[in-house]
Order: structure tokens, then sequence, then C-alpha cells
């Protein structure tokens, strides 16, 4: 009995030291995983947030950019990942200046750090740029909104100091070169600082327009059959054709199955912009108009987008519904439309809608 009992209370050491060290590993595993997760989760937006919401954020004197990257993250306006990824691939973490900032939510971080070396917000006014507008209603509206012409802006968008990826190098033969820059500046409202040149104001809606581009979903378009600029033309068909969301991707359904089965789209926003403007009301005899913009004369698309575009039409122009519709009519006063397949439902959508006073 005496030489027996230490044997057993040394196995029992044993079992106890090997019971505690696996539990203590069990342990160590699961406190390094719940940090490895804080780590990824601080890198990661915790909400998802809508892009454009104007917002103001303070950055306090002597933050790091690990520091300001978290306070634009807490504001929606970038992830705390991508602004620092950007300071240290430019090697400007000692240029970002403290100071109180207008921005808005979901921008491109490039833009954000570009604002932490100019410095804080000495506005003077905000800008507003409509959706749906022509380039030149876009240059007036600058005009009447700051203290510079029509064209001061229009100068700096012929020479060349405006840039953008999506700039087409040639528009047909007589049009004015400005309708190159159609649909390529994003609608949107924006803060504009008193030294702010003609030139920094339409490049920072530029670069907005490409920002925004960067976040849509781009996986249908070899599917589509369209390039990117194309896909931007058919977002400004529905622009302006759209009165209600839920049309966006039903309208660009009617205009996908038209190219597709090589049908005129006869559109009359395009007839509006090639007119120049509406003229209340589109006739037949504007239907005849010469211009390469008529898609009741041109066979496809337009050579240029006709406006500005938001980022849901753009959404509804790369994921079009999938149906077999070839015609639409206004059919309600909140701006809804009817879809047919055949000339004759067509037809009767109009006849209804003229008895209801939505058409003339």
């Amino acid at each position: 009995m005496t030489t027996e009992t230490p044997t057993r209370d040394r196995r029992l050491v044993r079992v106890v030291l090997v019971t505690a060290l696996v539990a203590v590993g069990i342990v160590s595993i699961f406190l390094l995983g719940r940090l490895l997760a804080g780590l990824v989760a601080a890198d990661a937006p915790t909400t998802t947030v809508q892009a454009g919401i104007p917002v103001s954020v303070e950055v306090a004197q002597g933050s790091s950019a690990r520091t300001i990257g978290e306070t634009m993250e807490a504001a929606g306006v970038v992830t705390r990942r991508d602004l620092v990824e950007v300071v240290e691939r430019e090697g400007i973490a000692a240029q970002l200046k403290p100071g109180i900032y207008h921005l808005e939510t979901g921008m491109n971080p490039e833009l954000v750090a570009r604002r932490l070396v100019e410095g804080p917000d000495t506005a003077s006014a905000s800008v507003i740029i409509r959706e749906g507008v022509t380039i030149a209603a876009v240059i007036e509206s600058l005009a009447d909104q700051t203290g510079f012409t029509v064209e001061d802006f229009a100068a700096e968008l012929r020479d060349g100091s405006v840039i953008s990826p999506y700039l087409p190098t040639e528009v047909p033969d007589g049009v004015n070169e400005l309708a190159r820059w159609e649909g390529l500046l994003y609608p949107a409202r924006y803060e504009i600082r008193d030294d702010d040149t003609p030139g920094q104001i339409l490049q920072l809606m530029a670069d907005e327009l490409v920002h925004r581009l960067e976040g849509a979903d781009w996986s249908r378009i070899e599917e589509l059959g369209v390039s990117t600029y194309e896909a931007l033309v058919i977002a400004s068909l529905i622009q302006r054709e759209a009165g209600v969301e839920e049309d966006r991707p039903l309208i660009a359904s009617v205009i996908y199955n038209r190219l597709d089965r090589g049908i005129r789209l006869q559109i009359d926003a395009t007839v509006v912009y090639a007119l120049g403007g509406s003229p209340g009301r589109v006739l037949a005899e504007h239907l005849e108009i010469d211009s390469p913009w008529n898609t009741y004369r041109i066979d496809g698309l337009p050579p240029t987008p006709i406006g500005t575009i938001q980022i849901e039409s753009l959404d509804g122009a790369l994921n079009p519904a999938s149906t077999g519709f070839l015609f639409y009519v206004l059919v309600s006063e909140d701006g809804r439309h009817g879809f047919s397949e055949t000339l004759e439902e067509h037809r009767a959508k109009i006849e209804q809608a003229k008895a209801d006073g939505i058409l003339p």
C-alpha cells in the first residue's frame, strides 16, 4: 500500500497538469481568434452607409493617419484601411492637416487624402448639379452659383485641363466639342472653397463620377454586350425616361431588347436633346430632326450620354430586368410606365392613358 500511493499521486498530478495545459491552450486559441477577428473588424466598415450624404468631420491637431481614418470611417466617409493605404502609398502622412472638413459619405479615398493635404475647408458656397441635365445646363448652373462665367467653365473642358478616363476622343462632325463631356460629371451637392478655380470645381465632379462607377456592379457587362461607355449612354436614357424607381430596370430591358433585335430605340428624350431643349410636347415633325442623337432616325445608341447620370440609373443599365418588353408608355401621373411586348398591347395602353387624361 505504501509503495502504490506515490505512483497514483504522480499519475494524478500528470493528469491535472495535462488538463490544465489543454485548458490554457483552448483559452489562448479562443483569445487569439477574438483578437484577430477584432483586427479584421477594425478594418471593415460596420454598416452600409448611403453614399452622397453631406457630413462635417473634425480632424484633431496631431492626429495620425490611422486616427483620421477611424474618424472618417465613423462618419461613413471612407474606411480607415482604404485611407491609410492611400496615405502610406503616397507618403503624405506628415502633410495631413487638422480642421473641419465638409465631405460626403462614400467618397473616393484618393479624394479624401487630397482634401486632407490641401487643408480644412474655407467653403464659400455649395454648388448643386442636378441629374438628367446636359453639359450646357451644368456649366450654366455653375456660372449662376459662382462668380465665374459660362466661358470660364467651357474653356476648362475644351483645353484638356479637366480629365476623365471615360472621355471619348471624338464627337460627330459639326457637333459642339463640349458634347464629349455629356454624362461625365456626377450630379450632387459640392462644397467649394474661395480659391477653387473652374477647373478644380469641374475636376471634383469628374472624379466623383469615376468614384461612383468604381463602386457599381459590372459583373454582367460582357453578358450585356456593351462597353463601359455605352452603359453610361444607356444609363442617361434611363435617367431621362424613368419617373419612378421600379421602372429603371424595365426601361433598361426595353433598350437592350430593341438593340438585340435591331429595332430603333425611338426614345423621345433623345429628340429633346437633339432639339437643344424641350418643345413642350414632342410632335411628329420633331421626330425628323437630322441629328446623331435622334434615335428615331439612327440605329443603335446615340454617340454620347444625353445628360448627367445618377448611380441608380447606371444600376438599371447594368442590371436590366429579364423581359420580352419592346414598348413602354406613360400611364400614371406619378411617372409610372406601362410596358408591352407587342405593338397591339402598346397601342391599347396608349389609348387607356389618353382616356385617363395622362396623355393628350
